[in-house]
């Protein structure tokens, strides 16, 4: 098992990602979000990519700036729609991004089933609505479910706030939202930090997300 790799630019941290990706990003709208490592990506130029995130962009900034690149083919994500999502809502009326709209907790769960290695799981979300039409359903002590299955990824963009030159990560308050479970399902885990602090220098019960999920750390902000 090898350490995690301290790049030295954001470039060098995004390079390589294919065309036809799925892209885990982490962030509850900005809080969170991995802006440094989307603004790489835009710069790298990777495109028809599949984003899953909480929201589908704000402002013309983060995801909103990927989509107005012309680089996304899908998003999928919990809430697609806010005040400043303007970008998204332009492209998606003129047929230019899909949308695959998951309940928050399912998209949690989904993302925490692929990196745990469940092959799907039942869950009483959103039964009797769109969003389970084609869906296989079961009754359980009395109660209908869903069966969902998990979202994998090729990458996964996440913001922490420290880490040490092994990779593991502490997060700050509310930023940690999507990263842990985003870090373990994604085959390559790439970081943006703060700081980058010498291995042993983190309190291990603060360690969030353990470096055998970590790739690639770019201090960045």
């Amino acid at each position: 098992m090898g350490r995690a790799r301290v790049m030295g630019s954001v470039d060098e941290a995004v390079a390589g990602i294919e065309d036809g990706s799925t892209v885990l990003v982490g962030g509850f709208g900005l809080a969170g979000m991995p802006f440094g490592l989307v603004d790489g990506l835009i710069r790298q130029g990777a495109k028809d990519l599949t984003i899953v995130s909480n929201n589908a962009g704000n402002g013309d900034v983060g995801l909103a700036a990927l989509l107005a690149a012309g680089q996304v083919r899908k998003v999928i994500c919990s809430f697609p729609r806010q005040a400043d999502s303007y970008v998204f809502d332009e492209l998606y009326r003129a047929g230019k991004v899909e949308l695959e709209l998951v309940p928050q907790g399912n998209l949690a769960e989904r993302m925490r089933a692929a990196g745990a290695g469940i092959g799907a799981f039942y869950c009483p979300t959103a039964v009797g609505t769109p969003l389970a039409e084609g869906k296989e359903t079961r009754e359980i002590d009395g109660r209908a479910y869903v069966l969902e299955y998990p979202i994998k990824a090729e990458y996964a963009l996440v913001s922490a706030h420290r880490a040490d030159t092994l990779g593991n990560l502490v997060y700050r308050k509310t930023a940690r939202n999507f990263g842990p479970v985003m870090a373990a399902a994604a085959r390559t885990t790439i970081v943006q930090v703060a700081e980058v602090v010498p291995a042993g220098a983190l309190d291990p019960e603060a360690v969030v997300t353990p470096s055998i999920y970590v790739d690639r750390i770019v201090v960045a902000r």
